[in-house]
């Protein structure tokens, strides 16, 4: 009995310091970025696509069917490129039904999917941001950087005249595929690593410009990180400028999964 009662204390001391068990890991938040086309042609870039009506009868079709394909990632969230205020406002109309006809890609891909997935919210997750490219035209006119400058631009306007021909020729689901592939996010990210060129000494407007472009595009992310919580599934529209810094800051934040918008955007 003495040598039972001996044994008995031992387990039970040892149950005591035993480890607890770890608690599980969060499920991950699931991120999907669209890079878009301005639909409305709004023109605030540098090089802008020239949409034609996204409200005629073909192209509302074919923006049925990426909201369709959409739907199979089963999204929890939707955030777009508008103000927080400014979005909560307009889709409050837009579920009443009272907002006005828009062409903005915000209402036509963020909303319609939001609704389609039985989602009350949209997330505004814009912010506003400095684009001082006027530093670095002056600095490379007096600089003898012209040249590299005028290069870095019509690789731009390429890429921007290839979107335009896909839209042309295809559909918006198709164009869209085109735009999202990686390589070609991170082709037309190579603009950034150009204006790094157009400086010297102290006076840095190429580094200046990268860095405010930095800036905006990581407190958007910020938003988008603070609005989420374990398990969500988020679909990002954005436009397509913004992909690459948005899919970095995804790619490279604990807790965040990406998922290649080509995965669904694919038939």
């Amino acid at each position: 009995m003495r040598f039972g009662f001996t044994a008995a204390c031992v387990l039970v001391a040892a149950s005591a310091v035993a480890p607890a068990a770890a608690a599980p890991e969060p499920e991950p938040v699931s991120v999907v970025i669209v890079g878009t086309f301005h639909m409305s042609n709004p023109g605030h870039d540098l090089h802008n696509l020239a949409a034609d009506d996204v409200l005629a009868p073909k192209r509302q079709a074919e923006i049925a069917a990426v909201t369709a394909a959409l739907q199979r990632f089963r999204p929890t969230r939707v955030a777009v490129e508008w103000p927080a205020p400014l979005t909560t406002e307009r889709f409050a109309a837009f579920r009443a039904g009272t907002l006005a006809p828009s062409r903005n890609e915000v209402v036509q891909l963020g909303f319609r999917l939001a609704q389609a997935s039985g989602l009350t919210t949209v997330d505004g997750i814009d912010v506003d941001g400095e684009f001082p490219y006027e530093a670095v035209d002056a600095y490379a006119k007096q600089h003898g950087q012209s040249a590299l400058l005028d290069a870095a631009g019509a690789e731009i306007q390429s890429s921007v005249d290839a979107m335009a021909k896909r839209l042309a020729t295809g559909t918006i689901g198709e164009t869209l595929r085109f735009v999202n592939e990686p390589t070609r996010i991170a082709a037309d990210n190579g603009f950034y690593a150009t204006m790094l060129r157009i400086g010297g000494g102290d006076a840095q407007p190429g580094a200046e410009l990268v860095a405010a472009w930095h800036r905006r595009n990581f407190r958007i992310c910020a938003n988008l990180i603070q609005s989420t919580r374990p398990g969500d599934r988020v679909v990002v529209f954005y436009g397509a400028g913004h992909a690459y810094l948005l899919r970095q800051c995804v790619a490279e934040t604990a807790g965040l999964r990406l998922v290649e918008a080509n995965e669904f955007l694919s038939p």
